[in-house]
C-alpha cells in the first residue's frame, strides 16, 4: 500500500503540473513547491511549533490555538504550512503571530524527511483534515510530538473502511487528537485509538475574537445607512440563481450585500448583469442609492456580517457549506441550503432554530420574514451557543503545555 500511495502522490504532482499550464491556482501550487526552504530562516535557539493547514479555513481553525501558544510562550517560533494556494495568499489578512509560512512539500519520503530535518519541530499540529503519511512519519522519527487540532471524523472516511489499513496507520502516528465532537471520539475508538480529548471547535473562539475587535467598514456603512440588510455570504451561482426572485423582492425594502464565493471577473460581471442597474461593486463604490452591493474582493466578508440583519450562507446546495459561525457570532439569523449533514455546527444551529433550511425562492422569502420577526430571540440563542462552545483553544494549549510542566 505504501508503494501505491507513493505512486499516487507522484501522479498528483504530474496532474497539477499539467493543470498549471491553464489553471492559475494549479500554477501557484506548482510554483510554491519549487522553492526550497532556506535553513537560515529557522532559528537555532528557539523551540519550533509546526502547524499544517490545508487552506485558509483550516488556518482560521488553528489560529486561536496558535495565538494561545504565543500568549503563553511568546518565545516559540511558529511555522505554518499550507497545501492550497488560497492559504498562502490570504493568511496575512488575518491578525496572526506566525513567524514563517510556506507550502507543504509533496508527501514523498525524501521530501518529508528533508523538510522535517530543516525545520526541527518539537511539536507538530495537523488542523482538522489532511493526514500526510510521510510528513507524519518523519515528524515522529525526529522525536516531535504530533497532535490533531479540531479533528473531525465521519463514518464515511476511509479510515473506517475495510481497505483503510494504511490510512489508519497514519492516524496511529499521532500522540493525541483534540476532537470537535463525541462522534469523532467514538469513531477513533472503534479502530483502537484512544489518545483523545474532546475539546470542541476552535472556530467559536476565532469568531468571538473577531467580534470583539469591532472592525468597521466605511464603504459598507455608507451603503447600508440605517436600513436593514440581507447578506449573502460565499454564495455560489446556484444560490444566486435559485433565490434571484427573493433577492430582488428583498431589495425593495432592505439593502442587499452579495459576497460571492467566486470573485473572478466573469462571475462578478455575471452577478452585475443579473441585477441590472440596481447593483454596485465594492471596489467601484460611488453610489449609496443602489440597493445591492457586490463584495468583489477578499477579506471583507467576516466583518461585513456585523451589518447584517439576516444572512444566507452559500454552499448548501453543493455539500460545501461555508462558515455559518461567522454570522452566528454576530447574532445574525441564518439561512442555508439543504446539504449540510457534514457540518456539526449546521446541525446544531438548525436544531436550535437559529438557522433555517431553504430550498426555493418562496421558502427563502418566508424564512427571511420569520428571521427578521424573531431576530432578538435568535440572537440571544446564538449568544448562548457561543458561550457554551468557547474555550477550545485554551483547553488545547493548556493540555499540550502541561506535558512539559
Amino acid at each position: 500500500m505504501r508503494l501505491i500511495y507513493g505512486f499516487g502522490i507522484r501522479v498528483l504532482y504530474v496532474l497539477m503540473w499539467i493543470a498549471s499550464f491553464f489553471n492559475p491556482k494549479a500554477k501557484k501550487w506548482i510554483a510554491g513547491r519549487k522553492e526550497h526552504l532556506d535553513p537560515g530562516l529557522i532559528p537555532g535557539n528557539r523551540e519550533i511549533y509546526w502547524f499544517h493547514c490545508a487552506s485558509l479555513g483550516e488556518f482560521d481553525q488553528g489560529l486561536p490555538v496558535m495565538n494561545a501558544f504565543k500568549e503563553k510562550r511568546p518565545e516559540i517560533f511558529l511555522i505554518v504550512t499550507f497545501f492550497s494556494p488560497s492559504g498562502m495568499e490570504f493568511y496575512n489578512k488575518r491578525d496572526h503571530k506566525v513567524d514563517l509560512a510556506v507550502y507543504l512539500p509533496i508527501d514523498t519520503k525524501r521530501k518529508a524527511e528533508r523538510f522535517v530535518k530543516t525545520i526541527r519541530p518539537s511539536k507538530v499540529f495537523f488542523v482538522k483534515y489532511e493526514f500526510w503519511y510521510n510528513h507524519l512519519k518523519a515528524a515522529r522519527r525526529s522525536g516531535a510530538k504530533v497532535y490533531g487540532v479540531s479533528s473531525l471524523f465521519r463514518p464515511t472516511h476511509r479510515f473506517f473502511k475495510w481497505y483503510g489499513g494504511f490510512f489508519r496507520d497514519a492516524l496511529r502516528l499521532f500522540d493525541r487528537f483534540f476532537v470537535q465532537d463525541q462522534r469523532s471520539a467514538d469513531l477513533l475508538k472503534t479502530i483502537g485509538i484512544d489518545v483523545i480529548e474532546l475539546t470542541g471547535d476552535t472556530r467559536y473562539d476565532r469568531m468571538l475574537a473577531v467580534k470583539e475587535k469591532q472592525v468597521s467598514n466605511g464603504i459598507i456603512e455608507q451603503f447600508v445607512k440605517e436600513e436593514q440588510v440581507l447578506l449573502l455570504g460565499s454564495s455560489w451561482t446556484i444560490d444566486e440563481e435559485t433565490f434571484f426572485p427573493a433577492i430582488v423582492e428583498a431589495s425593495k425594502t432592505m439593502k442587499v450585500i452579495i459576497a460571492p464565493h467566486d470573485i473572478s471577473e466573469a462571475h462578478v460581471e455575471g452577478i452585475s448583469k443579473l441585477f441590472n442597474d440596481e447593483s454596485v461593486r465594492y471596489t467601484r463604490f460611488n453610489d449609496s442609492s443602489k440597493r445591492i452591493l457586490i463584495l468583489d474582493t477578499i477579506g471583507q466578508l467576516t466583518s461585513a456580517y456585523r451589518y447584517a440583519t439576516v444572512a444566507y450562507v452559500g454552499g448548501g446546495f453543493t455539500g460545501k457549506l461555508h462558515n455559518i459561525l461567522e454570522p452566528g457570532a454576530f447574532g445574525v439569523p441564518i439561512l442555508i441550503g439543504p446539504k449540510f449533514e457534514r457540518f456539526p455546527e449546521a446541525q446544531l444551529f438548525t436544531e436550535k432554530e437559529v438557522a433555517t433550511v431553504v430550498n426555493t425562492s418562496e421558502e427563502f422569502t418566508g424564512a427571511l420574514h420569520d428571521s427578521i420577526k424573531n431576530r432578538m430571540e435568535i440572537g440571544a440563542e446564538l449568544a448562548s451557543i457561543f458561550r457554551g462552545n468557547s474555550g477550545a483553544a485554551e483547553k488545547i494549549a493548556s493540555s499540550v503545555l502541561s506535558e512539559n510542566a
